[in-house]
């Protein structure tokens, strides 16, 4: 299978695959500041929510270069405000905060700036290694859940566009495959971006598993005919109960899922798992731009004045996950004790 690297760090740049050209074009942007990294973030030229914890590293780690104080004070209070700067870039994955978090907390630790380019961009590199190793470790976890002879069906895109390598959701699907397991695939187009039409479908030709693409209003359809035995998606944010954050359309799936008696997974680093937050009440939901659904790069899709509303994401309630999949296990409810569970073993295992 084709090995799909959206993120590398060379010459001192960083370089990422604009998922805003695929599958047209295959075009790679040449970062060297900090400021493009958030404006990557914030286009969704990078997207996915492990992707964006990474790239937010690399950033912080631009961003040590960049500053040219040399008290140890003012480098810091510049650099937290860097910091601010790259978690502000979208509010709802957890995994950009995270990442900023562990950067911020290494630079205190030990706050001389000589040198702390170097440490930053070493810690960077470190978190891009991990987020590979967890996502297999996923992978293996998750591929039992995977109905052999039966038929999957996932939403927006959670492949390695989505990570550093393999994917979340989509990695689960992948190892399945790789471990012999045969079964029909269907991701939805996902509206209005089309990160299922345009990048999942992508990322299944270039791995050589066979998937068909629905329109979003098509699943309910296909889960009542008897075509559809498992449902799983990826996460942005995962509340301390289960309620989970996700591309927008999920929770729709996931009451049609019940609906239909099909299992629902939610596939996710712990990292997403934020156990400060006691519900999906409590999670910010990221508004795009009205332009996003009235215009399709740049045509106009609907008259012209008409309003929109973009929600990037939306909640599912924990009662209708079956499980959710880290690299600290499967999950189940109740989730208030699981995910704890998951988090810890996440933490010592990683």
């Amino acid at each position: 299978m084709n090995e799909i690297r959206p993120i590398q760090w060379s010459d001192g740049k960083l370089w990422l695959l604009d998922q805003t050209r695929l599958p047209l074009e295959e075009i790679t942007l040449e970062l060297d500041r900090y400021q493009q990294a958030i404006d990557a973030i914030r286009d969704m030229q990078v997207r996915g929510a492990p992707a964006i914890g990474v790239t937010a590293a690399y950033a912080m780690a631009m961003a040590a270069r960049e500053i040219s104080a040399t008290s140890p004070d003012e480098y810091m209070s510049e650099l937290e405000d860097a910091a601010a700067r790259i978690a502000a870039a979208r509010p709802t994955a957890v995994n950009l905060f995270w990442a900023v978090q562990r950067m911020v907390s290494l630079a205190k630790s030990e706050p001389d700036p000589l040198g702390m380019p170097e440490r930053l961009l070493a810690e960077a590199q470190r978190m891009y290694q991990e987020d590979e190793e967890i996502n297999r470790k996923m992978g293996g976890l998750g591929k039992d859940l995977l109905p052999d002879g039966g038929a999957v069906l996932t939403h927006c895109n959670t492949g390695a566009l989505a990570t550093t390598g393999f994917g979340t959701a989509l990695g689960v699907i992948r190892a399945g495959w790789e471990a012999g397991k045969r079964f029909k695939v269907f991701n939805t187009e996902t509206r209005p971006f089309l990160q299922g039409a345009r990048l999942t479908s992508w990322e299944f030709q270039q791995l050589g598993i066979p998937a068909t693409l629905i329109v979003d209003s098509a699943a309910g359809m296909l889960m009542r005919r008897g075509e559809i035995d498992c449902v799983i998606t990826g996460a942005d944010r995962i509340a301390a109960n289960g309620d989970t954050a996700n591309k927008v359309g999920t929770y729709s799936l996931a009451v049609l899922a019940k609906e239909n008696g099909i299992p629902f997974y939610i596939a996710a680093p712990t990292s997403t798992i934020d156990l400060n937050l006691a519900t999906g009440d409590d999670i910010d939901i990221e508004e795009r731009p009205s332009q996003e659904v009235t215009h399709f790069q740049g045509t106009p899709t609907a008259p012209e004045g008409v309003p929109a509303v973009n929600p990037a994401f939306d909640v599912t309630p924990h009662r209708y996950i079956s499980g959710i999949v880290s690299e600290g296990g499967v999950s189940r409810s109740p989730y208030l004790e699981s995910l704890k569970l998951a988090v810890g073993s996440g933490a010592s295992g990683a």
